[in-house]
């Protein structure tokens, strides 16, 4: 982590030194860590600034305490994309480091929408995530300018990111041919969502899963599940 603050500190600050009450070290830190607890938008991650001050004085100063919304919305602005993409490169550099196969984990990659960031009148970012439901925190992020462009985002996504050995899901955006074959190639296995507009492939996974002998032997096995529960409005059946 040391090196990681050593290289912030090299980075540029165009605002006017006289005026500035929060470095912009300061304001890195808190927008990494806020990011990786899954905060989306710039009110969440002040709030997680005053929750944990005292743990991000471990490594800032938070000489003025922590700074506001306004702040790291203003301050985030003036630097690079450039910048932010070295950033979560190089703490992506870090937790792969002396990664193996000792455990298999769930990387969950998803695509969202960031409120509170839409500028003259533009639509609001969209940022496509790798998760580690295990470990509770961020692998990497790719920014897309909209939802459609995650199938070619997901793809660069995984090429920065540790995979080997673990299980990644995406949902049916993701279902392509090209993705699985990247999944694959990086050594790890994959569960991939399906839905009828998949032509072909949903009928065939469909029709083998329906197959009374294909029944008969998972539930034998014990590895066959079945669930039902009330959500969004209606009754979902999961097996």
């Amino acid at each position: 982590m040391q090196e990681l603050l050593e290289w912030m500190e090299y980075i540029e600050d165009s605002r006017q030194q006289s005026k500035v009450r929060h470095t912009l070290k300061d304001i890195l830190v808190i927008v990494l860590f806020a990011t990786l607890a899954n905060a989306d938008d710039w009110v969440e991650m002040a709030l997680f600034a005053e929750d944990y001050q005292d743990y991000l004085r471990k490594y800032i100063e938070l000489k003025n305490g922590p700074p506001s919304h306004d702040t790291l919305r203003r301050v985030m602005g003036m630097v690079s994309p450039e910048i932010l993409q070295q950033l979560y490169g190089k703490w992506q550099e870090r937790l792969n480091r002396n990664e193996g196969e000792l455990l298999k984990k769930i990387i969950c990659i998803d695509g969202k929408t960031m409120r509170s960031n839409k500028r003259n009148g533009e639509k609001p970012g969209h940022i496509v995530s790798a998760w580690s439901k295990e470990d509770g925190y961020c692998l990497g992020q790719k920014a897309v300018g909209e939802k459609s462009n995650e199938i070619t985002a997901i793809p660069e996504l995984l090429e920065k990111i540790q995979v080997k050995g673990q299980i990644v899901t995406i949902d049916a955006m993701g279902t392509q041919t090209a993705i699985a074959e990247k999944i694959r190639n990086k050594r790890a296995d994959y569960v991939l969502s399906l839905k009828a507009n998949q032509g072909t492939l949903y009928e065939d996974v469909r029709e083998y899963f329906e197959d009374p002998e294909f029944q008969k032997e998972i539930k034998e096995r014990g590895i066959y599940k079945k669930t039902q529960e009330k959500a969004h409005g209606q009754i979902e059946t999961r097996e």
